[in-house]
């Protein structure tokens, strides 16, 4: 006899969830069911309608009282003496029996083949929204919707992207205007590099329309274009550019865990990569919950199965003994199943789809908050993390606001509501006290250590071992290639493992995540945080000044000059030099200022009667930078010559002179009575000389403290305001970061392809941003060593300010670019000089900026705000 399937859905209608996995639903006719309700008695005939799906039949009635009947084609010939159809009875059995054969066919690909013959009949003629639109590639593809996958045909055109499923369900085209788009990401769907997803909204999980191509070119061709069309209209993030916003406070830790989500193949549409959020929470048994104590918080730094030292201990000793490959956890922290665990008041249609039309035992639903945190620290295989939907601002899915018959516990109570902690009011507060915690301090501090878990350098390999992080090899992204197996049923077998099991995200770092740098305030963390001799960069150590309100005034006055720096205006151009200026140094009234040039000259510029006062010459080779020491007494040069001049200007005479390197000396930094000079000998030296001599006009005892040797000539260096940090550039692109206390290198990065022309650090020390021949921007976390950012410019920049988010630089061409380093966009172009920027000097309050330049001139800019 035929096999019967009677599906008890909430509403008795008909849903691509019947299906099971790598079918297809084709069309409908209407049609009658030939039903006896007892042997022997008269038959009635019920109507409804006949869906012909690729491995079965079903049969919806209109009255939804009677059962839905899910037929498969092993049972075919039987059933079809029970149906009559209204269209051409022949046709449809026709084309059933053709589907009888393909579903039998022995290879996967020739039974796609078929599908696609049908398919292709199906297809209608595709009404553009516009008469106008010229289409630009057509292709086969599926839709993506929670635990479902619906075939149809993909259409883009120079304004539209188009998708009309094969069975007009659940409409018969979906249209998304291109110019809407704010995001598009390539997904990878059951491992494989097969996915796309558009977004029209931002900070949403949730995308208006996620397809599964079955060749990964034609999903790159589709990408590639609507990327280009958008380039205009939309950014595309890195994870490196979120992770700079969110550091520096411009996004909040609920919406950089949704970016990485994104980034890291994670979809609200697929339930087996849904978005993955940590438990923050430990604490749901006090009647308030206090957010300045440690002990509220989970540890971030572990796994949630390394979280119980003594479950962590068996795990272990199983993992010790298992052969390989080994893992520690045989369940995923993030699967369908624990995603509907959750969810199952809002979706139990796709709980009873994922559980054959039955929910879980009464004592295995989400019943409580406290009980589930319990049961993912002691039970044997739960080690699951939460959902977004526990930081968000609907609390749906934590009330039985349908009155489902979830069943009764062996107390005896009904499932209903979730249990809440004692300090949640109800299930909104629980939801907003929640997202307190997510956005609280000591969260801010510690999770980039969740992200190294789950993101991050320790979700695979050494660390992840080390880090008790090691799961199932088949979750992880090249443990299987489905593709290399032939055997349809076990390529089947394979697909639904990898899609109910759980997928381990995309990994998005490979070096440590740096941590935020989280306000002005007492920190509440539990231990000192890694890479100790960085604490003292924390703005929360920094010393406090006698006039903090002075101190406050001056950085609202330099942030709302950066707020306005693209309204920079020129005020004057003098032409003061034969060649290029190199340096640029100014007096703390700024009434005077001096450049040095290629020309071998050092000039002193007069801001009161607008003119050149002096002009010195030190050697007959070039001065490569300048640089003004303290009391405005006197003016440091460095040359090509090897050497270092030191000018009087009281007296108006060289002072004093520095032999101390074998070849030119490109740069020099000044801090606290000591000298810093780098060489094209590959090192950097640092001197003590007494700047009171030298305000004094005596000779200087110079003295030898330190020297910084590098692989190649160094080309630039910069100080950190505190003078505890240096950071050098190199010929061949390196950067490198040293303390200066101890001369010891902290971090190397190789980061441009060419010569570096100029590095600094952020006014906070975080950060350091470096610009090369390569025309890059490279911003660099100072903690962790790590490349953050990468901004392409359209040409060569020499010389840049910045204040950690906005880039003043001056380019090759002479004209200064504003760059948003945030959104990495060049904001304002500004013409300026007619050769190369060659130098740049900034005021403490950021309203005056003075450039020099290859074409032989010095500009004065002003801030018109």
């Amino acid at each position: 006899m035929y096999k019967t399937v009677i599906l008890n859905w909430m509403d008795c209608q008909f849903s691509l969830l019947l299906l099971d996995l790598e079918e297809y639903y084709f069309e409908q006719h209407t049609s009658w069911w030939i039903a006896a309700l007892i042997l022997f008695t008269p038959c009635r005939k019920i109507r409804g309608s006949l869906k012909v799906c690729s491995k079965s039949i079903i049969f919806e009635p209109e009255d939804h009282v009677e059962p839905i009947l899910k037929v498969c084609f092993c049972a075919l010939y039987t059933f079809l003496f029970h149906l009559e159809v209204s269209s051409k009875t022949e046709d449809v059995v026709q084309t059933l029996l053709q589907l009888h054969r393909a579903s039998c066919l022995d290879k996967l690909g020739d039974q796609t083949a078929m599908f696609k013959m049908h398919i292709i009949q199906y297809f209608g003629v595709l009404s553009f929204q516009n008469v106008s639109e010229i289409p630009h590639m057509e292709c086969e593809a599926e839709m993506v919707t929670p635990l479902v996958t619906n075939p149809g045909h993909v259409c883009i055109t120079d304004q539209s992207l188009y998708f009309q499923p094969l069975n007009g369900y659940p409409e018969q085209v979906v249209r998304i205007e291109l110019h809407r788009v704010k995001q598009i990401y390539k997904r990878r769907h059951g491992l494989r590099p097969l996915g796309l997803e558009v977004f029209c909204t931002e900070n949403d999980f949730c995308s208006d329309i996620y397809l599964k191509f079955y060749k990964t070119s034609d999903r790159n061709d589709l990408y590639y274009y609507i990327a280009t069309f958008l380039e205009n209209h939309m950014v595309e993030h890195t994870a490196e550019s979120y992770m700079l916003q969110w550091q520096r406070g411009h996004l909040s830790n609920y919406q950089y865990l949704l970016h990485l989500n994104n980034l890291a193949d994670r979809s609200g549409n697929d339930l087996s990569q849904y978005p993955v959020f940590p438990w923050i929470i430990a604490d749901y048994n006090s009647t308030e919950l206090d957010m300045m104590n440690p002990a509220t918080f989970r540890d971030l730094s572990k796994p949630v199965g390394a979280l119980n030292k003594e479950r962590l201990e068996r795990l272990l000793s199983r993992y010790r003994d298992m052969p390989d490959p080994r893992f520690m956890y045989g369940s995923h922290y993030s699967s369908p199943g624990y995603v509907l665990f959750y969810l199952v008041r809002v979706a139990p249609e796709h709980m009873l789809c994922l559980q054959n039309g039955r929910y879980d035992n009464a004592d295995r639903m989400f019943n409580s908050i406290g009980e589930t945190w319990k049961n993912c620290l002691e039970g044997a295989t739960d080690f699951k993390e939460l959902i977004p939907d526990f930081y968000g601002n609907d609390p749906s899915f934590l009330l039985n606001c349908l009155s489902l018959d979830l069943g009764k516990r062996q107390g005896g109570s009904s499932v209903q509501d979730v249990v809440l902690p004692p300090w949640a009011a109800d299930a909104s507060d629980f939801l907003q006290k929640s997202q307190k915690a997510l956005e609280s301090q000591y969260v801010s501090e510690h999770l980039h250590e969740w992200i190294d878990l789950v993101f991050g350098f320790k979700q695979k390999g050494s660390e992840a071992v080390a880090a008790h992080n090691v799961f199932h090899p088949l979750t992880y992204e090249g443990g299987i290639d489905c593709d290399s197996i032939e055997d349809p049923n076990e390529k089947i077998a394979m697909l639904i493992q990898i899609l109910e099991f759980g997928q381990t995200p995309t990994q998005l770092f490979t070096t440590p995540h740096p941590q935020r740098i989280t306000p002005r305030f007492q920190s509440i963390s539990r231990t000192p945080s890694v890479n100790t001799p960085l604490n003292e960069l924390s703005p929360g150590n920094t010393s406090t000044s006698e006039d903090s309100s002075f101190e406050d005034l001056t950085e609202e006055t330099r942030r709302l000059a950066w707020n306005n720096i693209a309204k920079l205006k020129l005020m004057s151009t003098h032409k003061i030099h034969k060649e290029a200026v190199t340096g640029i140094a100014v007096t703390r009234t700024a009434s005077s200022v001096f450049t040095t040039s290629q020309d071998s000259t050092l000039k002193m510029f007069s801001r009161e009667s607008n003119g050149l006062q002096r002009s010195m010459s030190f050697s007959n080779m070039a001065l490569s930078s300048c640089l003004m020491l303290p009391e405005d007494k006197a003016v440091v040069c460095s040359s090509w010559d090897n050497n270092v001049y030191f000018y009087s200007i009281p007296f108006g005479r060289r002072q004093d002179t520095l032999m101390g390197h074998d070849d030119a000396i490109s740069k020099m930094c000044w801090k606290d009575n000591q000298l810093y000079t780098a060489s094209w000998d590959s090192t950097v030296k640092v001197w003590q000389c007494d700047s009171a001599d030298i305000a004094n006009n005596k000779r200087c005892q110079f003295q030898l403290l330190a020297e910084f040797e590098h692989e190649a000539g160094v080309n630039t260096i910069n100080l950190n305001p505190a003078g505890t940090l240096l950071v050098s550039g190199t010929k061949d692109g390196t950067v490198t970061i040293w303390d200066t206390s101890s001369s010891v290198q902290l971090h190397q990065v190789h980061c441009h392809s060419g010569k570096i022309h100029d590095v600094a650090f952020s006014p906070d020390s975080r950060h350091i941003l470096s610009v090369g021949e390569d025309s890059c921007l490279k911003v660099i976390d100072v903690q962790t060593g790590m490349m953050i950012s990468s901004v392409q410019a359209d040409e060569e920049q020499r010389c840049f300010c910045w204040d950690g988010n906005t880039v003043l630089s001056g380019g090759q061409s002479g004209h200064l670019q504003v760059l948003d380093l945030l959104s990495n966009k060049v904001t304002t172009r500004i013409p300026g000089h007619s050769g190369a920027v060659t130098a740049m000097w900034m005021n403490e309050q950021c309203s005056t900026v003075i450039t020099g330049g290859e074409d032989k001139q010095i500009i004065f800019w002003k801030l018109d705000c």
